[in-house]
């Protein structure tokens, strides 16, 4: 299997050239729940250890839908087929660049969510132009051992997102461990509780808001995925989500734009208009960088070729 690897914020992106499965030719969201259901296998060889590591985000390539797209994808990680993926939109932009199968400009890119477009500016920066999202519920309140009552908003921005600010743990490495064992407990209740978006649909990531570390920045956060890692990056759909719920609160202004930090310092460039249906159009810049090229071998004989699984 052919594959290139990058990198965007620190988030890795696996872009599969070749050997994904049939997913048939119906749209992209059908194509997507039959990799969740029929081919968990494929997705867990690709990202599990050894082969691939906890961060990493999958970007398979498929014959979109919309003639005017310049490719169709399906993001996944280990444990969950994404609606999208702003940090794999970007890396795939770059890695498509790197390719020669997409020079500079403006380029639309069909994800199951619906079409979503890229600005490139040079090899490596890319302008995401992502789905409309929206503020679902605000006030949301859950009870979590040991910290209390936790309180935020349930928003889209191409993922179910819950969010909170300020967090009730300092937005920092050194509290990485802690941070990701509060946020799984707080998914963990909105599940119980039946908590997330619109149409059924649970909420997958988490988000922490704390004062920035640099003086540039609007404010650092912490995300927890949903395989249990924690996004390296500020995580674009995530900051379409945060982008709705400011824009909701009159707490930034159309085409103001903002300087959003991850948990590691990796920022993104944010901004957001007015959507045809009530929500926001958000715009989020980053930078990727391709690592490695490589051919994937999965031998008969290798008993970690499916991955490992503890």
């Amino acid at each position: 299997m052919h594959v290139i690897d990058s990198h965007t914020g620190g988030e890795p992106t696996r872009v599969i050239l070749d050997s994904g499965p049939d997913l048939g030719s119906g749209p992209l969201a059908e194509r997507a729940a039959k990799l969740a259901t029929d081919h968990q296998e494929f997705c867990r060889a690709l990202l599990l250890e050894p082969r691939g590591q906890p961060a990493m985000v999958c970007a398979l390539l498929v014959e979109p839908v919309d003639p005017t797209c310049i490719t169709g994808v399906i993001f996944f990680e280990a444990a969950a087929v994404l609606g999208m993926c702003g940090h794999g939109t970007i890396g795939l932009a770059a890695t498509l660049v790197h390719m020669g199968r997409m020079g500079l400009g403006r380029h639309r890119i069909e994800t199951p969510v619906g079409v979503v477009t890229v600005d490139v500016h040079d090899p490596n920066t890319v302008t995401v132009t992502n789905v409309e999202s929206r503020r679902i519920r605000s006030g949301v309140s859950v009870e979590i051992d040991g910290i209390g009552t936790v309180t935020g908003d349930i928003a889209y921005g191409g993922n179910c997102f819950f969010i909170v600010d300020p967090s009730p743990i300092p937005v920092t490495s050194s509290n990485i461990q802690r941070l990701t064992d509060v946020t799984i407990a707080i998914r963990k209740a909105l599940h119980a509780q039946g908590i997330g978006c619109e149409g059924g649909m649970p909420v997958d990531h988490v988000i922490f808001y704390g004062p920035a570390d640099t003086p540039e920045a609007h404010s650092r956060n912490f995300v927890l995925c949903p395989n249990n890692a924690y996004d390296r990056s500020p995580c674009g759909t995530g900051c379409s989500a945060r982008l709705a719920c400011l824009a909701a609160e009159g707490r930034l202004a159309e085409g103001e734009e903002i300087v959003q930090e991850s948990v590691i310092r990796s920022t993104y460039r944010l901004s957001w208009r007015k959507g045809l249906n009530g929500g926001v159009i958000p715009s989020i810049t980053g930078t990727a960088y391709v690592m490695s090229e490589s051919t994937l071998f999965f031998l008969p004989e290798d008993p970690f070729r499916q991955g490992i699984t503890l």
